[in-house]
């Protein structure tokens, strides 16, 4: 029997092949709190799943625009979809958060919505999409996706419920220092310099991470790890 996890992923990748339909090739989700916070679920599922580029993602940490992003700010205010547009142009948007626009714009996200998911609990999700054209989103474009996004966080939502695990993914004290400097956008011959071990066993630490995480992707893990309070940056 496919575990939830795996049925989220392959929802993940439904959700993304029908945003493909609308000109978006990037498609992410993630789970936060209300006051910024990065949630810290107890529960196996994944707090995160996007195909952004992998470039984008790893400036985005380098960066710290996880602690800035204008999207996140807006989501917990808003209850409806919202072109990210709106955010760039709102006069109580700062320079540094326009940044992360213009920066991301740079790596193919030129311009996207989002759509706040907020559950009963205070905790929220958001569902984003982006394309490569600078064109806006259509109205009708926009309550697709929404319907969409909606339909994807009940199901995931369903499945959170009932894959619940004792204890968050159980990293070694080395496995969470090298995903640590990965987060920190480090490759693994640097890692390697840093803790002084070599890049072959770097990469055995982050193979193993890759599993207790449940992701092919490093920069997801480091997401992820960050997500489930694993690590602090």
């Amino acid at each position: 029997m496919i575990d939830g996890v795996a049925q989220s992923e392959q929802l993940f990748e439904l959700l993304s092949a029908f945003a493909l339909n609308f000109d978006c090739p990037w498609t992410a989700y993630g789970s936060h709190t209300p006051d910024g916070k990065l949630l810290k679920p107890i529960r196996r599922d994944p707090a995160v799943m996007l195909n952004y580029p992998d470039e984008w993602q790893q400036r985005y940490f380098e960066m710290g625009y996880d602690r800035i992003d204008p999207i996140v700010r807006t989501s917990r205010k808003r209850a409806g979809a919202f072109r990210w547009s709106e955010v760039y142009h709102d006069a109580s948007t700062t320079e540094g958060e326009r940044r992360v626009f213009d920066d991301a714009a740079t790596f193919g996200l030129r311009s996207g919505i989002s759509v706040p998911l907020h559950g009963p609990d205070g905790s929220f999700a958001i569902t984003s999409f982006a394309q490569l054209s600078d064109r806006e989103f259509e109205n009708r474009t926009i309550t697709y996706l929404q319907l969409a996004a909606l339909h994807f966080h009940f199901r995931i939502t369903k499945f959170d419920k009932s894959c619940h695990i004792k204890d968050v993914a159980n990293l070694t004290r080395r496995e969470k220092e090298c995903i640590t400097w990965v987060a920190r956008g480090k490759s693994s011959w640097e890692i390697g310099a840093i803790l002084q071990i070599s890049v072959n066993t770097v990469n055995f630490h982050i193979k193993n991470i890759l599993r207790k995480l449940d992701t092919g992707s490093r920069i997801v893990a480091a997401i992820k790890a960050e997500k489930l309070g694993i690590i602090e940056l």
